[in-house]
């Protein structure tokens, strides 16, 4: 099992820019799929953005698109996200997680359904 190690977040004014990072040991995460997800106060947690290292793949909730951006840096095993031009409703606590990529099921899947190992959580708030 993978184990996932978060930093970054914290508190930033709207407009603002933070950089959340997601370290793996246990496995390589070459061959999974990681992702990004978000839980606000009283919501369910929602897909932020998804990464697959193995063939580049990537997934944007729509309300993150063209100011998040995901990525990995293979030799730290580590996969982050870049979060700019925040707003307060992206006020939450942000998870990584990591699932075994499955091709036959497709990326979409493995990154909304298949994750399997978590990370603590970390938060993020951003005052108006």
């Amino acid at each position: 099992e993978v184990q996932l190690v978060q930093s970054g977040g914290g508190l930033v004014q709207t407009g603002g820019s933070l950089r959340l990072s997601c370290a793996a040991s246990g496995a390589t995460l070459a061959d999974h799929v990681i992702g990004w997800f978000r839980q606000a106060p009283g919501k369910e947690r929602e897909a932020v953005s998804c990464i697959s290292i193995l063939d580049r793949s990537t997934y944007y909730a729509n309300f993150v698109k063209e100011r998040f951006t995901i990525s990995s840096d293979n030799a730290a095993n580590t996969v982050n996200l870049q979060m700019n031009s925040l707003n307060p409703e992206d006020t939450a606590v942000y998870y990584c997680a990591a699932g075994d990529y499955d091709r036959a099921t497709g990326f979409w899947n493995n990154c909304l359904f298949g994750m399997d190992s978590w990370g603590k959580g970390t938060l993020v708030t951003v005052s108006s």
